[in-house]
């Protein structure tokens, strides 16, 4: 084993294609046989499914003009796994003259927390391509690798790899990569070379390697920074908790007591529950009066005004479903005399029960600067996505709801909408959740 401690594992240098010796489907070697390595996929840290080949980064290539790329098998190849096979004997080092070009695609990588992959007889190990400087207008690309390789008797059972000597990246210069190997003998059984993997610690340990301060991690203090229009967002909150208990009140009544079974009664049954319920809208906030105002007239000023505009064009033409105008008046007047004096109680509630916020975080006194990030996971694009999927669970749903309001039929399956409902709340739970993340990830604390 003293000849396989000097065979030459190399990363950066030179490609050739040469029959490969080491027989990686037995997972043995023999004494001078040489340890291929395989490059795998680089990209972004904080979007693991945006991925790369590894030289569409401009890395030291050596001679060779063009790259091979290799299939193991047909499930790698579906997967989109490209392997770039280098084998190459014991050398030293390569140099990259560092171009305009390639400098800026460098940056972009170092500034983006590229990271990469690779596969020593098929294990699996990773690293990142550089670093930023402290005075944030500063990279660095680590050009030296030092591979630990573990082995028990002709067989390799662990592969672990550090980077170091970071070098600054200027245009019009030449940079130098360096690599070592280090075999260690290790009592680790093959069978069992695995099992690290498959522990979650290890890859939390991964991430530690590959640094703290990526994604989300970046965010923690201003991530309890007060919203920037907090008024009206607030007004929402306070809004769908009120029309949620609504819904389901008038689900489980109309369960229990067959509502749809007289005119119109389940009409006035929402209406005197929406207003019964005013006190869930109640919410804290500074401008405390003008959070309750707003609250209790945000969703009737909607609903109501689109249908007051509709029903004065019903009554010009005379049809028959046309709502009297006093009838109009009279629910201005429950929006006027009982939901908002509702809305006070629950705001004066919402402020002595609440208190004062007690946040995890200390906040920061100057605002993070959000990073650019794709067009896709801007705020506004996230909103609209994120309501797609919630709308396409209760379409089908609120299509005969609709049906029955405007047209014939009756709807009576009351039981099957508490499960929409309930399924409704789940699914918008879960989509906030995942929009939340992706948010934070891309480190926009709005």
């Amino acid at each position: 084993m003293k000849s396989i401690r000097t065979c030459a594992l190399f990363l950066l240098v030179s490609l050739c294609q040469q029959n490969i010796t080491g027989d990686e489907h037995t997972h043995k070697y023999g004494d001078g046989e040489e340890v291929v390595l395989w490059m795998n996929t680089v990209g972004p840290y904080h979007n693991r499914q945006e991925t790369y080949t590894y030289f569409s980064l401009p890395f030291c290539k050596g001679a060779k003009k063009s790259i091979s790329h290799y299939h193991e098998t047909l499930g790698e190849a579906i997967q989109g796994v490209e392997l770039d096979f280098i084998n190459v004997p014991p050398v030293g080092y390569c140099t990259l003259d560092l171009t305009s070009e390639f400098n800026d695609a460098l940056v972009y990588a170092v500034k983006n927390h590229y990271w990469y992959q690779m596969y020593i007889d098929d294990l699996p190990i990773w690293g990142i391509v550089g670093e930023i400087g402290e005075s944030k207008d500063e990279y660095y690309l680590w050009t030296h690798k030092k591979f630990d390789i573990s082995y028990n008797g002709d067989q390799i059972v662990d592969v672990s790899l550090t980077s170091e000597s970071k070098t600054k990246l200027t245009p019009d210069t030449k940079i130098s990569f360096t690599y070592e190997v280090k075999w260690t003998e290790s009592k680790v059984e093959f069978v069992q070379r695995y099992d690290k993997y498959l522990d979650p610690s290890f890859f939390q340990h991964r991430e530690r390697d590959l640094g703290d301060e990526y994604g989300w991690k970046q965010v923690h203090g201003d991530v309890f920074r007060a919203a920037s229009h907090r008024l009206l967002f607030t007004s929402l909150i306070g809004t769908g908790y009120h029309l949620s208990s609504v819904a389901a009140c008038v689900i489980l009544f109309t369960i229990m007591g067959d509502l749809y079974t007289s005119r119109g009664s389940i009409l006035s049954t929402t209406i005197f529950v929406y207003a019964a319920a005013a006190p869930v809208n109640g919410f804290m906030g500074k401008q405390w009066i003008k959070q309750m105002l707003l609250s209790a007239v945000l969703f009737p000023l909607l609903v109501c005004g689109m249908a007051f505009m509709i029903n004065f064009i019903a009554i010009y033409y005379h049809a028959s479903r046309a709502i009297p105008f006093t009838t109009m008046v009279a629910v201005t007047a429950i929006v006027a005399f009982v939901i908002m004096p509702l809305t006070l109680v629950g705001t004066v509630l919402g402020r002595n029960l609440y208190g004062t916020p007690n946040v995890p975080c200390r906040v920061n006194t100057v605002p993070r600067p959000i990073p650019e990030k794709k067009w896709f996971m801007e705020p506004i694009v996230i909103i609209i996505l994120g309501g797609v999927l919630p709308f396409g669970s209760i379409f089908i749903e609120m299509y005969f709801i609709f049906t029955s309001f405007w047209a014939y039929k009756i709807y009576y399956v009351f039981g099957f909408m508490l499960l929409v409902f309930l399924i409704l709340a789940i699914v918008t739970v879960c989509v906030t959740i995942v929009c939340t993340y992706f948010l934070l990830n891309a480190e926009d604390y709005r």
